[in-house]
């Protein structure tokens, strides 16, 4: 029977599908996926083709168990096609060389398993995988929901105490006020990021190095006065172009300023420089925060990791900052200098 053929042989079934998988081009084979998923398929078709009369129920089941060990081992859905293909094309050509005795009816079974197997599992992978989608974007919108409103409730009574004269107009609740809708906009600007980056967005465009730091200075001048920080822009030289989305890349330096003006240490300074090298463009943002804390630099870029003593924010600054610069072709790093501060650099091709 066919549920014996493929314990007898499971060894060598094994061994031919991964073969097969790792040979591919394209999805490349994961370690993991070879040493697992591919074994843990042809044991759940063994159990399914053990029944006596394997049911639809049957199958399904067993598939949607697959799919959901699969998502869990961080498969996408072409390794899940893909494998189900190479164990299907192993089982084949070893019943053919070994002439087993398999009936038509057994391979009859033994297709429509592999088909409801592929479609269950992919059903079920994508189900799982909107789950986790939709409750990491329940997270993130209700955190930033929560931010949103506490800055706005703050805006407002800062707001009230002004208008009614309780206070006067350049006091410490105006500043509050003021820092409270810089918070806002600067969240605003954020989300309207990550937005354009989960639809795809992009806009390129020519864009004069010398003039957007130029643009860029205005604001982060005024952001490092209101902190008490002396902010230093190196001049650019003309003709020195990037194609770039504007607002994407306006998005990241200024989300890594911010970081710079909240870290820094008070009466710090902040340098932003701009160089070019042969074909790139270097943008940089010195800070003066006392240098990284222990751990991975490039943790840092992760979602919601936040390191600093200041948690303000949700710690999805930097990764929206290093998606945005690759979707422009670029790519951003930071180097630490310990006992002084970090220098992020966003590295861009030059048009």
């Amino acid at each position: 029977m066919l549920h014996e053929f493929l314990s007898t042989n499971r060894a060598t079934i094994v061994a031919r599908a991964r073969a097969k998988v790792a040979a591919r081009p394209a999805p490349r084979a994961t370690e993991e996926e070879l040493a697992h998923g591919i074994p843990l398929f042809l044991d759940q078709l063994i159990r399914t083709l053990q029944l006596s009369h394997p049911s639809s129920k049957a199958i399904r089941e067993s598939a949607t168990e697959h799919g959901r060990s699969l998502l869990k081992q961080g498969f996408t859905v072409a390794q899940v096609v893909h494998d189900y293909g190479g164990v299907c094309q192993a089982v084949t050509e070893l019943a053919d060389e070994t002439k087993a005795p398999i009936t038509a009816a057994e391979f009859h079974t033994f297709n429509r398993c592999l088909d409801d197997a592929i479609a269950e599992a992919v059903t079920e992978y994508g189900l799982q995988r909107e789950r986790t989608i939709t409750e990491a974007g329940r997270v993130r919108s209700g955190e930033l929901a929560h931010e949103l409103r506490n800055l706005l409730a703050a805006a407002t009574l800062a707001f009230d105490a002004i208008t009614t004269g309780k206070v006067g107009s350049s006091g410490s609740t105006a500043g509050l006020l003021g820092r409270c809708l810089k918070r806002l906009s600067e969240l605003v600007d954020m989300s309207v990021a990550e937005v354009r980056l989960e639809a795809g967005i992009h806009a390129p465009e020519r864009v004069s190095v010398r003039e957007f730091i130029e643009e860029v200075e205005v604001g982060a001048s005024m952001q490092a006065n209101a902190r008490g920080l002396a902010l230093a822009v190196t001049p650019v030289d003309a003709g020195i172009d990037v194609r770039v989305d504007r607002q994407l890349l306006a998005g990241a330096v200024a989300n890594l300023l911010q970081n710079a003006f909240k870290f820094t240490r008070a009466k710090g300074h902040v340098i932003l420089k701009t160089s070019s090298i042969k074909d790139r463009v270097l943008i940089e943002v010195e800070d003066e925060c006392g240098g990284l804390p222990a751990g991975k630099l490039e943790e840092l870029f992760q979602r919601f990791e936040q390191r600093g003593l200041d948690r303000t924010g949700l710690g999805l600054g930097l990764s929206i900052s290093r998606r945005s610069v690759e979707a422009d072709g670029g790519e951003i790093h930071v180097r630490d200098v310990p006992g002084v501060g970090c220098v992020f650099t966003i590295d861009l091709p030059r048009a």
